[in-house]
């Protein structure tokens, strides 16, 4: 199967449907219900041996109904470690990276409201210097192969990580299913937690 959905004429039809279907099923959640399950997932992605060991640590800020990461964003800031946020950089639609230290002065409201590091008040960070990522994304699989939102930042900027970088989804059970469809320039994630489970990804 995933040998015909590598091509452009097979593959993207199928991501886009895959994408809607999980937008839908994202989104019928109860807030109440995002809410606790991110407490959860919360929980135990800071009790992962790959986390308590990063000095640091990318995240990101929550949009929509995704996970919601004001937990996540702000232990790694009162544990001492450095916090990485991305700003897309609109030239080329690549993600850019800054070290954040205060989340009122440090932010401001980027594409679709996202709120992202202001660049003329944080200090940029390269991709190699950073220990653990907390990878977003619409859907996954058990193996960690993961469906983004379908513009390919976290693509391409992830192509370039230390093999040593841990990469790490959290995402409610809903988003999990059973094959994503992938190209060759698709980078998975290490591990994928939910508020059921988790998984992680055996290489081959």
């Amino acid at each position: 199967m995933r040998a015909d959905l590598a091509t452009p004429l097979t593959g993207r039809p199928m991501k886009a449907e895959l994408r809607k279907q999980l937008h839908a099923s994202r989104n019928a959640l109860p807030p109440a219900d995002r809410e606790r399950f991110s407490e959860s997932i919360t929980r135990s992605v800071l009790a992962l041996d790959d986390y308590r060991r990063a000095r640091a640590v990318m995240g990101y800020m929550t949009f929509g109904s995704e996970f919601m990461t004001q937990r996540f964003v702000h232990h790694v800031l009162g544990e001492g470690k450095m916090l990485v946020l991305p700003r897309i950089r609109r030239t080329d639609n690549r993600l850019e990276l800054y070290q954040v230290r205060d989340f009122d002065n440090d932010l401001a409201a980027g594409p679709w409201g996202i709120r992202e590091p202001r660049p003329d008040v944080c200090s940029a960070v390269e991709l190699p210097g950073i220990d653990f990522v907390l990878v977003p994304g619409l859907g996954f699989n058990v193996q960690g192969d993961r469906l983004g939102y379908g513009r390919g930042y976290y693509d391409r900027l992830l192509v370039d990580r230390d093999p040593h970088t841990a990469l790490v989804a959290a995402a409610f059970s809903v988003q999990l299913v059973d094959e994503v469809p992938i190209g060759e320039h698709d980078v998975p994630v290490d591990l994928v937690i939910t508020e059921r489970s988790l998984h992680r990804r055996v290489a081959h």
